[in-house]
């Protein structure tokens, strides 16, 4: 039986929960629930880390004794990952006796090994990164690159860890694994600092005291990301300990963190464990470390104001909805950024208007057509095994981006599904093999249909289990209740018994109309409804001097953004294979573009002053495949942009040479 273990970074506590903990959480959580749905003995691990100069501070800032703290603090963690149908298998805090006895054995083993050796250390220190930081990672001023505030200068007595010993062992242990860090961006930035050269590390404190004694020493308090990673292994108990079965050699254990702790996950992490006497078939499996998040495209402010409660989202919205948001809708490893407004539209559109709908109409027709039960299932004909082929790689497509933590992917294979049954629900027409009489064939599409949505139930459980059990319900099936040693992942439709009672209740997904979502917006992100009117005042009008006759003045340049950034926005080579106006919209073309994938994308562009329809029929264009989805309303939903410039009338088109296949990326 396969083993994952999977880790968030235990949560410094000196702040409370917020949207950015909820992301790397809710991931974590998705990621152990699709082990379980393989049959994975799967092993989750959240916590607190409470020890430090930070804290102490803090303490003594509001009155308190460092232990008063950080059990209040902690207590907010641990109540609010349910409200967000997280489910830790183990909640550890790194003031817990069973963690200190573990960590104080470890810095013996490496003590017996000569790894540890006292000195004295001066240099610059973030009290907000609980490090040392060199003259070359400060910004101008003696900033802090992460924290942006003045590190302060301390010397004090220390051990230190000769960490310089371990930079060839680590650079060839990265050689021979080089999945142990991803995505492949931040494995070189590891690969890059270790070849710079690695110095010995201060890894105790003698200038304050909150923090786990070094035995023999109680002077000295471990320097606290010691204390911290430990973490990962002190939950699993001792060698002997059954659940040390999560462990590599005899598990896979994934460590997921924001690329701000990478370089102490992914350098002194393994280097501590392998001056403890670990072998390298005993480290990490894997360090994955995602992006940071903005808000509405900002960074996340006191003074701005915009910083998102997940736990007030999900009373207003549900957590799955906000579940479901978060992993579909940042390129996991990537920044991305959370948008009030664009969760709205992903919930109308990929919720709403299309996993909803589909199982509507599908029960609609159900109740309909065959008195509210499953239909027997007849004669395949093509639309059947069409549909059946895309279902197949859907499925293997999906569970190839979970199993290399992709969520955002597998969501899109997941949703890829769905829209591949509302097409087919449109080609097949039950509604007109009803009215011929051929009870037969209509039976044969609504159990396909059933099918599909039976699957797609499984399929969405990591990332929305509650609407799961929902979806289910109506299905007239039992809750999804997974567990070790039965694979329920899906691989080919497999029709349910005639006869089954089904259950159409209210609408799965209810849509949010326009003065909903403006109510909605005005409450949870008042500041996105002001930038909004703001962008929406006139123009001021151009001088007489930039009237007709002039040569229009290029545009400027955007601001530099990161590579990053650049990275997050997926390009990919589309053929457009249908196009026709839409009604009632002079600018507007409705286009199916295909890009590789099991179905072909909608696209709604305005296109329509430059280009009559069947223009475009046969072009290859470059899509924005990544983008989030656009309602223009009356079931007009954009799954992506083409790329072009130009006027509206005098549209060019951004293209490609050769003959990519459809679905290239570029780069």
């Amino acid at each position: 039986m396969n083993r994952f273990y999977v880790t968030t970074p235990i949560y410094y506590v000196n702040d409370i929960p917020h949207v950015g903990t909820a992301y790397t959480t809710i991931v974590v959580d998705a990621l152990r629930r699709f082990h379980l749905l393989l049959g994975d003995e799967s092993r989750m691990l959240t916590g607190t880390d409470e020890h430090g100069l930070k804290l102490e501070r803090q303490s003594q800032e509001e009155g308190k004794t460092p232990q008063a703290f950080v059990d209040e603090m902690a207590e907010r963690f641990r109540q609010a990952w349910p409200v967000l149908d997280i489910e830790t298998d183990d909640f550890i805090r790194t003031t817990e006796a069973r963690h200190k006895q573990f960590v104080q054995d470890l810095w013996r083993r490496i003590e017996e090994r000569g790894d540890l050796y006292e000195g004295e250390y001066e240099d610059w220190y973030c009290v907000g990164c609980e490090s040392y930081k060199t003259e070359k990672e400060l910004l101008p001023g003696n900033l802090c690159p992460i924290h942006n505030k003045p590190v302060e200068r301390l010397k004090e007595k220390t051990f230190f860890f000769r960490l310089s010993r371990w930079e060839k062992p680590l650079l060839e242990f990265y050689e021979r694994n080089p999945s142990f860090v991803e995505p492949a961006t931040r494995r070189n930035e590891v690969i890059s600092f270790v070849s710079s050269g690695l110095r010995d590390l201060s890894v105790s404190r003698t200038s304050f005291t909150w923090g786990i004694p070094v035995p023999g020493r109680p002077e000295h308090v471990m320097y606290v990301w010691f204390d911290a990673l430990t973490n990962y292994l002190t939950a699993l108990g001792r060698e002997g300990d059954p659940l040390r079965r999560h462990w590599p050699p005899n598990g896979r254990a994934v460590h997921v963190v924001g690329k701000d702790i990478l370089r102490f996950h992914a350098i002194y992490w393994p280097a501590f464990l392998l001056a403890a006497g670990f072998s390298e078939k005993e480290l990490p499996s894997q360090v994955f470390a995602h992006g940071f998040l903005t808000v509405d495209g900002q960074k996340m402010s006191k003074s701005l104001r915009n910083a998102v409660d997940p736990l007030r989202l999900a009373r207003e919205l549900g957590a799955d909805t906000l579940r479901y948001y978060l992993l579909r809708a940042i390129a996991f490893g990537q920044d991305g950024d959370f948008s009030h407004t664009a969760l709205v539209e992903r919930y109308n559109a990929d919720l709403g208007k299309n996993l909803g709908n589909l199982l509507s109409r599908t029960l609609g027709l159900c109740v309909k057509f065959s008195d509210g039960k499953t239909p027997p299932i007849g004669e395949l004909g093509p639309l059947e095994r069409e549909l059946a082929a895309t279902a197949e790689q859907c499925f293997a497509n999906a569970r190839s981006a979970w199993d290399e933590l992709a969520p955002h992917r597998a969501l899109e294979a997941t949703w890829a599904l769905s829209s591949a049954a509302n097409t087919y629900v449109d080609r097949a027409a039950p509604w007109a093999s009803a009215k011929a009489g051929d009870t037969a064939r209509t039976h044969t599409i609504l159990g396909t249909l059933l099918e599909v949505l039976r699957q797609l139930s499984v399929m969405i459980w990591p990332a929305m289990p509650r609407k799961s059990d929902g979806l289910r319900a109506q299905l007239g099936l039992a809750p999804l209740a997974p567990h070790a040693g039965d694979a329920i992942w899906p691989k080919a439709l497999a029709p349910r018994p005639a006869g089954e009672a089904l259950a159409l209740g209210a609408p799965l997904f209810p849509t949010i109309d326009k003065d909903a979502e403006q109510a909605l917006l005005e409450k949870l992100a008042p500041h996105v409804r002001q930038a909004e009117a703001a962008a929406a005042a006139p123009a001021p009008q151009p001088s007489p001097e930039g009237g007709a006759g002039k040569s229009a003045e290029p545009e400027a340049a955007s601001a530099p953004i990161n590579y990053d950034t650049f990275l997050g926005v997926d390009l990919r080579v589309g053929y457009v294979k249908t196009c026709e106006k839409v009604p009632r919209k002079d600018k507007l073309l409705r286009l199916s573009v295909d890009l590789g994938e099991p179905g072909p994308r909608t696209i709604i562009a305005g296109l329509a002053l430059s280009f009559k329809p069947e223009d475009l029929v046969g072009r290859k264009v470059i899509v924005v495949s990544n983008l989030e989805p656009r309602d223009f309303g009356k079931g007009l939903v954009s799954q992506g942009m083409l790329l072009a410039t130009g006027p509206s009338e005098a549209l060019h088109l951004a293209t490609v040479e050769g003959d990519p296949p459809p679905g290239s990326r570029l780069k």
